[in-house]
C-alpha cells in the first residue's frame, strides 16, 4: 500500500543527468521510487526547492483487509509526501503473537489483524488483544540480538524492546542532541513470554493423533449392534465428542475435516447426558457421531489404535485432541483431564516426549495432568500442539513478566541491509518471538502534529498523476460493490502539490458519477476549490468531511506550524462547507502540553469550533514519534527551554503522553462541546446510500471421497491436501449476500 510497488533496483547517485538523486548525498536519497518516475521542479515561489516525482501508479484505491475494525475498507492517497523511513523494524520471518493464540510471520501480518499487545496495569503491564492499524516494509541495516534461551531476533538498530528497566533501543543514538538513548546490553532481561515454538505440520501422523486424542479423551467409543427389521444385525461404531456450543465448533470442524480425509462421512446428532438430577439444569449437550460401514469401522479402528512407535507429530496431534476434548487454561494454569483416566499414561508420555514438564493431580474427583511452568510454557504447548479451539488459548489480562532465559547474551551487527517490516497497533506494541516490542507509525509526524520531519518530507513529493483515471476504472469494475472510501488517510490530499496537479477534482467526479460514498480529512483550505463538486456528490451519496485544527493561538501556530494555513482559515473552511450543507467536523490535534492545553485555551478553541457549525470535535494530544520527537525537542529547546525537563518527564522515552493526561483533555473537550452545543445546529447533507450489488457466487463444496482399501493407511490413499484435486462431485451452496459495512454518518480519520 505504501512503497512496495515503487521500487528502484539500480544504484543511487550515479551522476547521470536523469538520476533522481543528488550525487554525494545518499543520506537524502529516496530509495523506493519506481524506475519510470519523472522528476520535476518548479521555480514559482510556492514550490521553489521542491521536487515532484510523477509516477504512473498501478492502483490508487487500496483495500483494508476484511478483519479490520476500521469503519472503512478502502482508501485513496494520490500523493506520497514522505518516504516511510520506518525506525522500528523487524525481519519478515519474525513470528508475531496473534489474537487467536497462534503465530504468524511479521511479513504476513496485515492491517486489521487481531494481535496481542500490552497495557499498563498498576505497577506492571498486562497482555491484551488489539488490532493492527498499519503495516509497511523498508530496507534497513540489520542487527542480531541473541537471548540466553537461544532466541535470535533480527531487527534494525532503532528497534526497541521492553526490559525490566524500561524500553531499550538495540543501538545507542542521540535524542535530538539532548541525551544518549538507552540501549540493550548483555545481561538486560527482556519482558515477554520467551521464544515461540514452531507450529506442527498437518501430516498424517498429526491428524491421526488428533482424532485419537479427541475421541479417546471422551472415553465413550465402541461397537454396538442394532437389529433391523429387514436385514441382519447392523454393526455400528458410535462415539461422542464433548464439543457442544459455539466454542466447540472449531474442534468439530477439524474433526469432520480429518474424518472426511479418510473417507468417513459420519452422521452426527446431539443428545443430552445426565450428570445429576433429571432436571434440565443437570444435563449437558454432547455431539455424537455414528457410522455403520464396515470399511469405515475398520478405518476408525486403525485411527484409534495405539501406535507402536509414535512419531513426534502424533504426540502433537494427540495432545491437541486431548486439549480440545477436556483441556483448560485458567488463571495461568493449563490442565488436561480426559474422561478416561486410563489414557493418562499416554498423556504423560506425549508431554515428556516434547520436553514439557507435568504433575498428576486430582481435581473434582478426577485424575488430571497439570503442565509445569507459567505463561511461557503454556504458549509453548499451544504452539507445539495447535489445538483447534482458540477460545481456551486466551492470555488476556495475564501479567507481563521476565526470567533469566530472556536475558540478552549479545548484540551483533550483521553488516548488511535486510528487508524489514513494521506495524502500528492499538496498544503501541506487539509480541515478537516472545519479546514485547515497540512499534512505530506509518508517518512520523504529519497526521497529528501537522509538521514535517525534515526537508525530505517538505521537498520530495510522489505524485500519482493517473489517480483520477484509476479511480474511475475501479468504480466501473463489475467487482466493485460501492463501499465507503477514505480519501487522504495517510497524506493530506489537499497539500500544496494539489494546487498544481489538481488530482482531487477528477477523483471526486469519479466518485460522484458512481454515487460512491467517501470521506476526506485535510488541514488545507484548498478543499473549498472543490466545494461545488462536493455538494454535487453529496446529492447522490454520503460525503463526510473533517478539517484538522489543534489550537487557535496565532503565535503558537506561527512558531509550530508555519507551513500550514492559519487555524482560523481552516475553521472558516469548515464553516463554508457546513453552510453549503456538507457535514464537516474538526479533528482538534495536536493539543500541545503546557502550550495549548490550559482550560482557557481549550475553551476558546472549542468555542470557535462550535461557532463555525462543526458537526463534531475530537481532541488528539501531541504524539512524539521518532522523527517528530527529534525535530520537536530541537524546537522546544530553542523556543521554550524551561519546558524541556517537563516534556522529558511527561513523555519519557515513549511517543505518548500518559493516559491520565489524555483522558483529562478528552473529558474537558467533551464538556466544552456540550457547553457550546457542538453539532446541535450543524446542517446535514442530503444523501443516499449506494445500492448493493449482487453477491459473488457461493463456494463449491466437495463431497467426501469413497473410503480407501482396507489394510492400507487411509491418508496414504489420498493426495496431499495442498495439491489440486478434481472433485468427484459437487453441490452448489446457496449464495451468501456480500458484506458491505454501513457508511458512517460522520467519519474522523486519524
Amino acid at each position: 500500500m505504501r512503497w512496495d510497488n515503487l521500487r528502484l533496483d539500480e544504484p543511487l547517485g550515479t551522476g547521470d543527468s536523469d538520476d533522481l538523486f543528488s550525487v554525494g548525498r545518499p543520506d537524502r536519497a529516496l530509495p523506493l521510487i519506481e524506475r519510470g518516475a519523472v522528476a520535476r521542479t518548479f521555480d514559482t515561489p510556492g514550490f521553489r526547492g521542491m521536487t515532484f516525482y510523477e509516477v504512473q501508479a498501478k492502483s490508487v484505491v487500496n483495500r483494508v483487509p476484511e478483519a479490520s475494525r476500521m469503519p472503512f475498507r478502502w482508501t485513496i492517497n494520490p500523493y506520497r509526501g514522505c518516504q516511510h523511513a520506518c525506525v522500528y523494524c523487524l525481519e519478515g520471518e519474525t513470528p508475531i503473537l496473534m489474537a487467536d493464540g497462534r503465530t504468524k510471520p511479521l511479513a504476513e501480518v496485515r492491517t486489521g489483524d487481531g494481535i496481542y499487545g500490552t497495557v499498563r496495569r498498576g505497577g506492571g503491564r498486562a497482555y491484551v488483544r488489539t488490532s493492527v492499524l498499519a503495516r509497511w516494509s523498508t530496507v534497513k541495516p540489520a542487527y542480531r540480538v541473541f537471548l540466553e534461551d537461544g532466541t535470535k531476533l533480527v531487527c534494525s538498530g532503532d528497534h526497541r524492546f521492553l526490559t525490566e528497566q524500561g524500553w531499550r533501543y538495540v543501538t545507542g543514538a542521540g535524542f535530538g542532541g539532548l541525551r544518549r538513548r538507552p540501549r540493550l546490553s548483555a545481561g538486560d532481561a527482556l519482558m515477554g513470554t520467551g521464544g515461540f515454538a514452531e507450529p506442527p505440520k498437518q501430516t498424517t501422523a498429526y491428524r491421526r493423533g488428533y482424532l485419537c486424542g479427541l475421541i479417546r479423551g471422551e472415553g465413550s467409543t465402541g461397537h454396538h449392534a442394532y437389529p433391523q427389521l429387514d436385514r441382519p444385525a447392523d454393526r455400528t461404531y458410535l462415539f461422542r465428542l464433548p464439543l457442544a456450543g459455539p466454542e466447540g465448533r472449531e474442534g468439530l470442524a477439524r474433526a469432520a475435516d480429518y474424518l472426511a480425509r479418510v473417507g468417513i462421512g459420519c452422521v452426527g446428532f446431539s443428545f443430552t447426558e445426565e450428570t445429576g438430577p433429571p432436571e434440565p439444569s443437570g444435563r449437558r449437550q454432547l455431539t455424537a457421531v455414528r457410522t455403520g460401514s464396515a470399511e469405515q469401522v475398520r478405518t476408525l479402528d486403525w485411527l484409534l489404535d495405539w501406535p507402536d512407535h509414535p512419531p513426534p507429530d502424533w504426540h502433537r496431534g494427540f495432545l491437541a485432541g486431548i486439549f480440545d476434548a477436556h483441556g483448560s487454561y485458567r488463571d495461568g494454569v493449563l490442565r488436561l483431564a480426559p474422561a478416561d483416566p486410563a489414557i493418562n499414561g499416554w498423556l504423560a508420555f506425549s508431554l515428556e516426549s516434547l520436553g514439557l514438564g507435568l504433575t498428576v493431580e486430582r481435581l473434582a474427583g478426577r485424575a488430571c495432568v497439570r503442565l509445569h511452568g507459567g505463561l511461557g510454557q503454556a504458549l509453548r504447548f499451544f504452539h507445539v500442539t495447535d489445538p483447534a479451539i482458540t477460545a481456551e488459548r486466551s492470555i488476556e489480562d495475564a501479567p507481563v513478566g521476565s526470567d533469566d532465559s530472556l536475558r540478552v547474551a549479545a548484540v551483533e551487527r550483521l553488516g548488511l541491509q535486510v528487508p524489514m517490516y513494521d506495524i502500528t497497533t492499538g496498544t503501541g506494541d506487539f509480541i515478537a518471538n516472545g519479546a514485547v516490542s515497540h512499534n512505530c507509525f506509518a508517518r512520523k509526524s504529519h497526521s497529528y502534529l501537522d509538521l514535517d520531519t525534515g526537508a525530505d518530507f517538505n521537498t520530495r513529493v510522489v505524485v500519482k498523476v493517473n489517480a483520477p483515471d484509476l479511480v474511475r476504472k475501479k468504480m466501473a469494475s463489475p467487482s466493485w460493490q460501492g463501499e465507503h472510501i477514505a480519501v487522504g488517510m495517510n497524506v493530506d490530499c489537499y497539500q500544496r502539490a494539489e494546487g498544481r496537479y489538481q488530482l482531487m477534482p477528477g477523483i471526486i467526479r469519479a466518485l460522484r458519477d458512481a454515487a460512491n460514498p467517501f470521506s476526506i480529512l485535510t488541514k488545507g483550505t484548498l478543499i473549498l476549490r472543490d466545494i461545488d463538486l462536493l455538494a454535487e456528490a453529496a446529492e447522490v451519496t454520503e460525503v463526510g468531511l473533517n478539517v484538522s485544527a489543534g489550537f487557535v493561538d496565532k503565535d503558537l501556530w506561527r512558531s509550530i506550524e508555519p507551513g500550514t494555513p492559519a487555524p482560523a482559515r481552516r475553521l472558516e473552511a469548515c464553516a463554508a462547507l457546513n453552510e453549503r450543507g456538507l457535514r464537516c467536523g474538526v479533528l482538534m490535534g495536536p493539543v500541545v502540553p503546557f502550550l495549548s492545553d490550559s482550560p482557557a485555551q481549550l475553551d476558546e478553541a472549542v468555542g470557535q469550533v462550535a461557532a463555525v457549525g462543526a458537526t463534531h470535535v475530537s481532541p488528539i494530544v501531541l504524539h512524539l514519534r521518532p522523527g517528530t520527537r527529534e525535530w520537536f525537542f530541537r524546537w522546544l529547546r530553542a523556543q521554550h527551554p524551561r519546558l524541556v525537563d517537563r516534556y522529558l518527564d511527561l513523555y519519557g522515552y515513549g511517543a505518548y503522553a500518559p493516559k491520565a493526561y489524555q483522558n483529562r483533555i478528552a473529558g474537558q473537550v467533551r464538556e466544552l462541546a456540550g457547553k457550546y452545543g457542538v453539532g446541535r445546529t450543524a446542517p446535514g447533507a442530503g444523501s443516499r446510500a449506494p445500492a448493493r450489488r449482487s453477491a459473488a457466487p457461493g463456494r463449491q463444496v466437495v463431497a467426501a471421497p469413497p473410503p480407501p482399501e482396507s489394510r492400507r493407511s487411509p491418508w496414504a490413499a489420498q493426495p496431499d491436501p495442498s495439491q489440486a484435486q478434481e472433485p468427484r462431485q459437487q453441490t452448489q451452496a446457496s449464495p451468501s449476500p456480500g458484506r458491505s459495512p454501513a457508511v458512517p454518518e460522520q467519519l474522523t480519520l486519524l
